[in-house]
């Protein structure tokens, strides 16, 4: 996580802590309660998470009592599993004469995979049955990403994408699977008004990024379209069962790769940077 700012304002209100978790450019708040927990902060909470539009609440105290408790749990457990929320209690330590030392204690969680799986049985009604082969492999999928650590579970959708924070400017990290045409595909989705000139001052820096992720990618500019694409893909056997946990890992390696390469470069996009070439055939038809 980043801290973005330290007393964020939502109204007559304010947030201790906002934060962005940078694995999807959600919003995090941490509240400070320094006393056993009530019923004002917990209200205050879930205030700043619609003022904030936050998707993580973190509520740290010196004492949670079971009330409130059984209420972050509460939360958690009718929440999709877009939200979560923490309970956590804070106590200060000091041996001889060291200086006092936090140690924080989570007593209330979310259980993501409860909420994943109670989310997709109830999405997988009334779906085709290649949507409901998009449900099981992503929510293979994410049992995988929840092992490896490094992103958040996601929710399993009835598509053959699942899109992903990539540091703003309209653009996104989308993992994907086609069970038609049988291949896995990571890539840079660029979209909005500034798509082409973000694409350019991407492609500006080829050489640069292809080095750093050690393998070529495809530069796709949809010529017509309003949006771009920088991606690389895999020819598997989709339909191979026991190969998902294999082609999950592949995309969730890719994911973190991007990430580490374009993140980066994404924030710092100035679209006004980008100078467009000038067309050969309309400098050709101005001099005449």
């Amino acid at each position: 996580m980043e801290v973005k700012q330290q007393e964020a304002s939502v109204g007559r209100f304010s947030a201790d802590i906002l934060c962005r978790n940078v694995a999807d450019d959600s919003m995090v708040v941490i509240e400070n309660q320094l006393e056993q927990t009530d019923h004002s902060h917990l209200g205050q909470l879930i205030t700043y998470a619609a003022g904030l539009d936050a998707k993580t609440l973190v509520w740290v105290v010196k004492q949670f009592t079971e009330e409130h408790r059984a209420a972050i749990d509460w939360l958690n457990l009718h929440t999709d599993e877009d939200f979560q929320f923490f309970g956590v209690e804070v106590e200060v330590f000091r041996i001889g004469d060291s200086p006092p030392a936090p140690r924080f204690d989570i007593v209330a969680k979310p259980n993501d995979w409860a909420k994943v799986t109670r989310q997709a049985q109830r999405s997988s009604t009334g779906h085709s049955d290649l949507q409901k082969l998009y449900l099981e492999f992503w929510d293979i999928f994410g049992d995988h990403s929840e092992e490896d650590g490094r992103f958040k579970r996601p929710k399993p959708q009835p598509d053959k994408w699942l899109g992903w924070g990539s540091g703003g400017k309209e653009t996104s990290l989308c993992t994907q699977i086609c069970f038609k045409e049988s291949w896995i595909l990571l890539d840079v989705y660029i979209g909005g008004r500034n798509c082409e000139a973000h694409f350019h001052l991407l492609k500006a820096q080829k050489e640069q990024i292809e080095a750093e992720l050690g393998y070529p990618l495809v530069w796709d500019d949809r010529p017509g379209m309003k949006s771009c694409s920088i991606f690389i893909k895999k020819e598997v056997e989709t339909n191979d069962r026991s190969r998902w946990e294999e082609y999950s890992h592949w995309l969730l390696n890719r994911l973190a790769e991007f990430g580490d390469v374009f993140r980066p470069r994404i924030k710092q996009l100035e679209a006004s940077e980008w100078v467009p070439a000038t067309d050969s055939r309309e400098a050709a038809v101005e001099l005449d």
